[in-house]
This record gives C-alpha cells, sequence and structure tokens, in this order.
C-alpha cells in the first residue's frame, strides 16, 4: 500500500523513465501494456541493444500495448501518449526544450544507449517531477542515474531482485540510490497505470 505522499508524487509525475537489460524483453512485456492509450505522461525506455543491427522493441511491444510504441527522431518534442524506445547505438538524451537528443560519445557501462545517460538528462529537464524505474540486468548501469534523479527529488522505483532474471541492476540501484519503492513486476505494473493515466 503506497502512502498518501508517494501516491501524490505518482501522479504529479511529468515524465516516466525506465531502464533494463537483461531480461528486459519478459519484464516490458509485464509492465508496458499498464500505459494506456491516452497516457497522460511520456514513457521512455532504454533497453541494453546489439549496436551492429536496428532495434526491434517498437515491433516487439506494439502488439501488446494501447499505448503507440515507437523510436524518437533527433529534436523531436517529447509528447504524451507514447511508450518512446531508444533507438540502437545512439545514447538518448532529454533536452532543456522537452526534445529528444542522440549523443555518439563512446558507450557507458559497455553500452550505447545508455540508462545512465537518459536518467541523467532526465534529471536535469524534469528534476523532482521525474519517476524512473530500475528493471532487471547483468551490470550496474541506472544506479548513478537513479541516484542523481533521487537526488534532485524524484521518484525511483527498482524491481525486487528476487523476482529479477538478472538481479546485479536492481542491487546496484538499491545500494546506490536508495528508492522509495522496491517491488515486483506486477505491482510496478500497477504503478505504471497509476502514474500515466488520464485524470478522470
Amino acid at each position: 500500500m503506497l502512502s498518501p505522499e508517494l501516491t501524490q508524487r505518482l501522479l504529479s509525475s511529468d515524465a516516466l523513465v525506465v531502464g533494463a537489460s537483461a531480461g528486459a524483453i519478459d519484464a516490458l512485456n509485464q509492465l508496458l501494456p499498464a500505459v494506456p492509450e491516452d497516457a497522460r505522461i511520456p514513457v521512455i525506455v532504454v533497453v541494453h541493444l546489439p549496436p551492429n543491427r536496428r532495434s526491434l522493441l517498437p515491433e516487439v511491444f506494439a502488439s501488446r500495448c494501447s499505448a503507440r510504441v515507437r523510436e524518437p527522431e533527433d529534436k523531436q518534442p517529447i509528447t504524451a501518449g507514447s511508450i518512446w524506445c531508444a533507438p540502437s547505438n545512439y545514447h538518448l538524451l532529454l533536452e532543456a526544450d522537452r526534445s529528444f537528443a542522440f549523443s555518439t560519445d563512446l558507450p557507458v557501462n559497455f553500452s550505447r544507449p545508455s540508462i545512465d545517460v537518459l536518467f541523467e538528462s532526465a534529471a536535469d529537464v524534469f528534476g523532482q517531477r521525474l519517476c524512473c524505474v530500475v528493471l532487471t540486468g547483468a551490470n550496474d548501469d541506472g544506479a548513478r542515474g537513479a541516484s542523481m534523479i533521487r537526488e534532485r527529488g524524484g521518484l525511483v522505483i527498482v524491481q525486487n531482485p528476487d523476482s529479477a532474471e538478472a538481479k546485479e541492476m536492481p542491487n546496484a540501484a538499491i545500494a546506490r540510490a536508495n528508492p522509495q519503492i522496491v517491488a515486483t513486476l506486477p505491482e510496478i505494473a500497477e504503478l505504471i497505470r497509476l502514474a500515466t493515466r488520464a485524470a478522470s
């Protein structure tokens, strides 16, 4: 049961950022269908991808989701009602004017796109009105970015490591970011539904 304070934090979020690595497809297949077609905030997802071929994530998730699943373009405005998936071989950043930006800087944690890069830029843009979710993964990408989001007053949700296919990423985020919520995938799906649903 969420406290009234955490419930209000979810309801007042302006964006939701999600990071996942090993085990990502199974985890996101349980979470992303919770985003409604008329989601009031954008959902932005980074999954560690091989650099030598394009991402198929929009095609993988589209049939399961009522919200539109798509890749952003460089400089495209960030809009609600969509699930945005980072393209392969680029870091995905958010700009102060609330648009997307691509970077070909060196990989971070051996990954491009990097979860930390997205989270840190999102913390700069959205501050305390940002919610992040760290899911299954086999390294510590996302821990540093989640810590920054926490420091800026945002809400940090981490998958319970005991329910994760790969525990390293959730464990690292818990150790470094002191998340307000540690939860299973079905519980996180409900939190996402609450955070993204349109006002009645």
